[in-house]
């Protein structure tokens, strides 16, 4: 049986390949775009059994022309996720026409998609529950997730011929995220600002938050393997699930997470947040004028529905999750 993961040199996609692989599946067929090569790493420590361009593959998948057979599942994580791009050509055609396509596919053969959504569709709300009147995307990133969500949804209520779930990101940090830049997780940012600089910055006070205080739901990438995997075993399950760790915590944890983490293989001792303050290894810039209006001051997924789905597995707090990231990038890096 065959396994198509696009994306696959990816964030998402690359970790969902390594867990395949500790399952014993290699029969992975990678899809992605490598005109950034550097990202080939990502994949450099698993094992596929076909690479295919993207381009080529949505060609194939257009022409209803694959040419492998009994595929088990498509684990769809390809996509462009700078929320600061402004092409909305570029945007709706990669995203949302992309996804369609990909959809239309897959239950013309009845095959299982489980895809990318995001939090993004929620915009500056304060309840994030996947409820339509709860959605208002603010940049075209998530305009083009928020609309593919809602062509699943009207095929959901015509009736699927294979499981259809959509997975809305909250904000995911961990392994194999090097390649994306000013794109990859605040954990990331502040685990090389430390090494290279010995501290860590946060934005000032914003939109009625403190220094620091600005408040998301930090999801490590493991957990989010995790729920796919759960749902490509109960391929009988389909929806549209966010997938955060239903906690929000400040940016301030995190800084003190990454911090510490990184002392920790130091040899140096726990401090608090207003000890790494006043030591100067956390310090606090202006918010940026580019932010303003268009930035999400607070996050936190309502994760009653995957609870109901039956995932009962608990989420990494920021201190667990980044604690193991930082001892993988100080191993890798």
């Amino acid at each position: 049986m065959t396994i198509i993961v696009t994306g696959a040199a990816g964030f998402i996609g690359s970790n969902i390949v390594k867990a395949l692989n500790e399952r014993g599946i290699t029969d992975i067929v990678a899809v992605d775009n490598l005109t950034r090569g550097e990202k080939f790493a990502n994949l450099a420590e698993c094992e596929i059994a076909h690479y295919l361009d993207k381009h080529e593959f949505i060609r194939q998948v257009r022409e209803h022309i694959l040419p492998f057979d009994n595929i088990e599942a498509v684990f769809h994580d390809g996509a462009c996720s700078d929320t600061m791009e402004h092409n909305g050509l570029y945007m709706m055609d990669n995203n949302y026409q992309y996804s369609l396509d990909l959809l239309d596919w897959c239950q013309d053969e009845r095959i299982p998609y489980l895809y990318a959504s995001s939090a993004a569709v929620y915009g500056k709300g304060e309840v994030f529950r996947e409820e339509r009147e709860l959605e208002q995307p603010l940049n075209v990133y998530g305009y083009s997730k928020f609309l593919f969500d809602q062509v699943v949804r009207r095929r959901m209520e015509e009736g699927l011929t294979a499981q259809v779930v959509g997975f809305r990101y909250f904000n995911v940090y961990g392994p194999r995220e090097q390649h994306k830049g000013r794109m990859a997780s605040v954990a990331f940012h502040h685990f090389n600002q430390y090494r290279e600089q010995g501290y860590v910055n946060l934005f000032g006070g914003y939109d009625g938050y403190g220094e620091g205080e600005q408040s998301r739901d930090f999801v490590s990438v493991e957990d989010v393997v995790k729920v796919n995997l759960f749902f490509f075993d109960h391929p009988e399950l389909s929806g549209i699930f966010n997938l955060g760790t239903g906690r929000s915590q400040p940016f301030n944890d995190l800084a003190a997470a990454t911090v510490n983490a990184c002392r920790a293989a130091e040899g140096k001792e726990k401090m608090s947040l207003p000890e790494l303050v006043s030591a100067g290894l956390v310090r606090y810039i202006p918010f940026p004028d580019a932010l303003k209006g268009k930035y999400q001051s607070f996050t936190e997924a309502d994760i009653t529905r995957l609870r109901e789905a039956g995932y009962e597995e608990p989420f990494y707090d920021v201190e667990q999750g980044v604690s193991r990231y930082v001892q993988w990038m100080l191993e890798k890096f």
